[in-house]
């Protein structure tokens, strides 16, 4: 799946000099939290909501947390900056201005992963320079929830389909250790012999030959390896 199965378009945009009241009245007219910031064509900020949460017309400019004093001795006093956020009137001067882009081509679970190791909430997606759309969490998880709904139901297979298709997936896991453990699959129910390092790798055994279809049923009779060494 690409981002351009997922993305919304076409997208609400601001100026660099949108006031502050009209943004918010733009989030929630369109109920969405956050809008990008567009000059002469070309994406150059963002602002979300979560600029707008300390605003000192509505007494929360100094919701900031406090810093500690080790922090305040290595770090700038970042209180200018959040009076400027605080008090600023138009968009240039409180948007977000690292801005991170994707393409329409690229793959889903990239964007994904941008949103765990940045812990961002949007991205804008751009061709060439041109804005196109953008994919926010909740279009992601708009997206699982169609590819559930259009799941077919488990159909049903042979054992030996089964164990296969089962295989195919834990060799290109690295938790599934072939030398250690074996699975076998007697009328539709999948069973797991040898031994695990943790019980961490019992639930994704699990869960993989719960996602094969056919499958009725799991038993992982595993020991845990300290247990097994244990024993002798």
């Amino acid at each position: 799946m690409k981002v351009s199965d997922i993305m919304t378009a076409p997208v609400v945009t601001i100026t660099l000099d949108t006031p502050v009241h009209e943004i918010a009245a733009l989030l929630l007219k369109h109920h969405i939290s956050g809008v990008p910031v567009v000059e002469n064509g070309r994406v150059v900020g963002l602002v979300n909501e979560f600029e707008l949460l300390r605003r000192h017309e509505i007494g929360t400019e100094s919701s900031a947390p406090e810093r500690s004093w080790w922090t305040q001795l290595i770090e700038r006093d970042p209180r200018p900056i959040e009076y400027v956020k605080s008090h600023a009137r138009q968009a240039k001067d409180f948007m977000t201005r690292q801005v991170i882009t994707v393409t329409e081509d690229t793959p889903v679970q990239k964007v994904a992963s941008i949103f765990a190791a940045r812990s961002v909430r949007r991205v804008v997606v751009l061709r060439g320079q041109e804005l196109v759309g953008i994919v926010t969490r909740a279009n992601l998880v708009q997206a699982l929830a169609l590819t559930s709904q259009a799941k077919p139901s488990p159909r049903v297979q042979s054992d030996e389909a089964i164990r296969l298709r089962l295989l195919a997936e834990l060799v290109g896991q690295p938790w599934w250790r072939p030398s250690q453990s074996t699975a076998f699959v007697r009328e539709g129910v999948v069973h797991y012999q040898g031994l695990i390092e943790n019980e961490d790798e019992q639930q994704a055994a699990r869960v993989a030959a719960e996602n094969v279809p056919g499958v009725r049923g799991v038993e992982d009779t595993r020991t845990l390896w300290g247990a097994w060494q244990s024993m002798y």
